[in-house]
């Protein structure tokens, strides 16, 4: 499968382009590539699905703050390869519709406005739902099962909104869907108001949907979470959220990740920070010690002579990079010197023998670096 390209290079738009020059981009590359202009042109097709991709990113400023920080991982799901041209047209017709400055209908037969009108297929809207996740979950990825409360189709008239299933012809547009008004070499084409363009009426209502091919209902849906995800970061799956009315298709369920806080770890993209307090003579004199990490401890030599604020990287023991095999971030130990609040009578007095120590007054030399120091060596 070919690597997927820039969003931003698609649209050949800056990084900070704004909302309208995005959408005017948009709008050019669709009429460029558009299936009308382009008939049998498979290259053309991929390319105006490509723009509506891009588009459907970057026009959503959530999305698009997503995508800036952690690309196409982030927007996991946003894919419109196997889209088909209703379902690009039906989410983006308030902006196709107009690039001739008219509604226009498409007819995907081939050519504007010819053979008479396609039924219109109706898009249920996403749902969206928040699970929470553990470190550990995330590190491995997980399956969950979720309830979820939608819209899904009618069972007593099977989504087609008929109680008996019979349908008329709409007398207002005589069964086209559509009123046509011609003009010099252009047609324009208005949906027909009474049958909403489908051509055809219900003559009886179903009794359950009043008509609508949809109810309230509910569904348990498993959920596929790959490893490495992170806070805020959002999924999509595909058909299923709610429903479309008679039998159109259905949204999509959105998920919205949440990492519960975790008692041993800060996290930081891959990385993993521990906090471990060590005692004075550990400091001093070095030490073995077991630290948490995903999974278990692993064994950590802290060095003779130690400091607050030292690092200790341990490398491959943190968080998966999304989408990898095997890019793993480091846990990163970050070492305090932990120092006793109250002295019992002997531990005073030998502390006041190691006062007058001069190994134990503070010398600090050149490989003695300051905070700053420390954390740009660390990011370096």
């Amino acid at each position: 499968m070919a690597e997927k390209r820039d969003y931003y290079e698609v649209l050949e738009v800056a990084k900070n382009a704004s909302a309208e020059e995005i959408k005017k981009a948009y709008r050019k590359k669709a009429l460029q590539y558009h299936p009308d202009r382009n008939p049998g042109d498979k290259e053309a097709e991929e390319k105006f699905k490509e723009a509506a991709e891009a588009y459907g990113v970057l026009s959503d400023p959530d999305k698009r703050a997503r995508y800036d920080r952690y690309g196409h991982a982030g927007v996991n799901g946003q894919d419109f390869s196997g889209a088909s041209m209703n379902d690009i047209f039906s989410q983006f017709g308030d902006i196709l519709g107009d690039l001739f400055g008219g509604g226009f209908g498409f007819n995907f037969g081939g050519g504007f406005g010819g053979g008479g009108a396609q039924r219109p297929v109706y898009r249920g809207s996403n749902l969206r739902v928040r699970v929470k996740l553990t470190l550990e979950e995330i590190s491995t990825g997980v399956k969950k099962k979720i309830k979820v409360n939608k819209y899904v189709p009618c069972q007593k008239c099977n989504g087609s909104g008929s109680e008996d299933g019979q349908m008329e012809t709409c007398k207002a547009c005589g069964g086209k869907g559509q009123r046509v008004m011609r003009s010099g070499f252009f047609t324009q084409v208005s949906t027909c108001n009474v049958c909403g363009g489908e051509g055809k009426v219900i003559k009886k209502k179903c009794s359950a949907c009043n008509g609508d091919g949809i109810v309230k209902g509910e569904e348990v849906i498993e959920l596929d979470i790959p490893a490495g995800v992170a806070e805020g970061m959002q999924l999509s799956v595909r058909g299923k959220g709610n429903a479309g009315a008679r039998n159109g298709i259905a949204g999509d369920l959105l998920i919205l990740i949440e990492e519960e806080k975790s008692k041993d770890f800060e996290r930081d993209d891959c990385d993993l920070i521990h906090n471990l307090f060590i005692s004075l003579p550990q400091a001093a004199l070095g030490c073995n010690i077991d630290v948490p990490c995903i999974g278990g401890t692993v064994n950590v030599k802290i060095p003779a002579g130690a400091q607050s604020g030292d690092i200790i990287r341990v490398k491959g023991k943190g968080l998966p990079l999304i989408n990898s095999k095997n890019r793993v971030g480091d846990l990163i130990v970050n070492l305090n010197v932990w120092t006793p609040k109250k002295l019992s009578k002997d531990e005073e007095k030998l502390m006041k023998e190691l006062l007058e120590s001069e190994n134990f007054k503070p010398h600090p030399g050149a490989n003695d670096k300051g905070v700053f120091d420390k954390i740009r060596d660390f990011f370096s």
